[in-house]
């Protein structure tokens, strides 16, 4: 689980400080609560959770969420935008896995 992180100056910075409520995470992206369930549902965020059980998102998760309304608002069945953001992000990291294979091969060389 996730370390809770207490509030602070650095929080402000912090891409992964779950600032935002459900309410308000909506509100930021135009979306609707339900559509945060959905998406948290289909695995693609997790949101953290206050001591009143309350859901908590954060600005790296209201971003990934917004690219998935992208998808939903051209058309994508929600289930269908998480998977192709799962597959981006899992491409991202074979891409920059490879880059540095590749540089470690040049330096050798």
């Amino acid at each position: 689980m996730p370390e809770q992180k207490s509030p602070g100056a650095g929080s402000l910075d912090d891409d992964d400080y779950p600032a935002y409520t459900m309410g308000r995470a909506a509100d930021v992206l135009g979306a609707t609560p339900a559509f945060l369930r959905a998406v948290g549902e289909a695995g693609l965020i997790t949101p953290l959770r206050s001591e009143g059980g309350h859901r908590r998102y954060s600005r790296r998760q209201l971003r990934i969420a917004a690219r998935a309304r992208e998808l939903v608002d051209q058309g994508t069945p929600i289930e269908a935008a998480c998977r192709i953001l799962s597959l981006e992000d899992q491409l991202g990291e074979a891409l920059r896995e490879n880059a540095e294979i590749r540089r470690k091969l040049d330096d050798e060389n």
